[in-house]
């Protein structure tokens, strides 16, 4: 992970790749976020990077998994969804025609957070948005 502070505190969820796995994930995070004003934008990117995982990769074939991890620091919260691999491609932020009914999700996830990263991962991909809390970062303003 980048950046984040000593202070920083890490939660991290194995589900297995069933369509299901992602209410749960949104859940977990829910919960986790309960009272926070960025709840709502971390719900949205962690079912977004979710269901990507399990349609797009391996972690939705049978026995596969992906990894959500949640870190929030003063300045961050940071949601990286870790998949199981098996495409040869990485993921990436393609803009959709607004009537596409699929490839809008990374770019959704893009329009929310401040900062998408992805990077290859254990034969997988891993996928982080960063939302900027008030102070951001370097102690300037969020984009």
């Amino acid at each position: 992970m980048h950046e984040y502070t000593s202070s920083a505190r890490v939660w991290g969820l194995s589900c297995p790749g069933f369509p299901e796995e992602v209410s749960r994930a949104r859940r977990w995070t829910r919960d986790i976020l309960r009272g926070s004003p960025l709840a709502e934008d971390a719900e949205l990117i962690v079912s977004e990077l979710s269901a990507n995982a399990i349609l797009h990769t391996a972690s939705g074939q049978t026995s596969g998994s992906f990894y959500l991890a949640l870190a929030v620091s003063p300045q961050v919260i940071a949601l990286s969804i870790t998949d199981d691999g098996g495409t040869g491609t990485a993921p990436k932020v393609e803009h959709q025609d607004q009537d596409a009914e699929h490839g809008r999700g990374l770019g959704m996830v893009s329009a929310l957070a401040h900062r998408v990263v992805v990077h290859d991962s254990h034969g997988g991909h891993t996928v982080t948005a960063e939302l900027f809390t008030e102070a951001g970062p370097a102690g300037g303003h969020p984009c």
